[in-house]
């Protein structure tokens, strides 16, 4: 992978090297963005994807603020799929059942509940903040490769005109 300038945040990481984009030709440049596209599209996703997490994370968390003592003995609606529920009596609004993911699930007190959501969305919103910093880099080098790509094509399209204007 190739940064644009040396002052930029994604030559600092390991692996990366500085390239002068002036010195690369139409083709190379040309894949060099399609690169950045792709990349740029999957970061999208990514972000995408975890702001689907924040938000079960936080519902989670929303939902078992509103369980309190007084609500035992409440109906409730017990999730067995996505989009399959049971009728139920809540028993002990004290202990939860967790999933952690992967088909694992921990009994937990609605305190560590709580707790275990609250870190979760902290978590994936600093993921989002790096994914989408990391984002923003990658549309700049983009923008800055389609700049180079334009004038490289102006050069070529008036050297053709000047060749142009000479023959006749």
């Amino acid at each position: 992978m190739a940064a644009v300038k040396s002052q930029s945040s994604l030559t600092q990481q390991s692996g990366m090297q500085a390239v002068d984009l002036t010195k690369l030709n139409l083709m190379q440049l040309t894949q060099f963005k399609q690169g950045l596209d792709t990349d740029l599209q999957f970061y999208q996703e990514s972000l995408q994807n975890l702001k689907l997490a924040q938000s079960k994370f936080q519902e989670s968390g929303d939902s078992l603020s509103r369980m309190n003592s007084d609500s035992e003995g409440a109906n409730v609606l017990v999730p067995l799929t996505g989009s399959m529920y049971v009728p139920g009596k809540l028993t002990n609004p004290g202990k939860v059942v967790v999933d952690i993911g992967t088909g694992y699930y921990v009994e937990k007190s609605s305190k560590d509940a709580q707790d275990y959501f609250n870190r979760k969305v902290k978590y994936v919103t600093e993921n989002m903040e790096r994914v989408q910093a990391i984002g923003n880099e990658k549309a700049k080098i983009r923008e800055l490769v389609m700049d180079v790509m334009q004038d490289k094509l102006k050069a070529q399209f008036s050297q053709q005109a000047d060749a142009a204007a000479k023959s006749s």
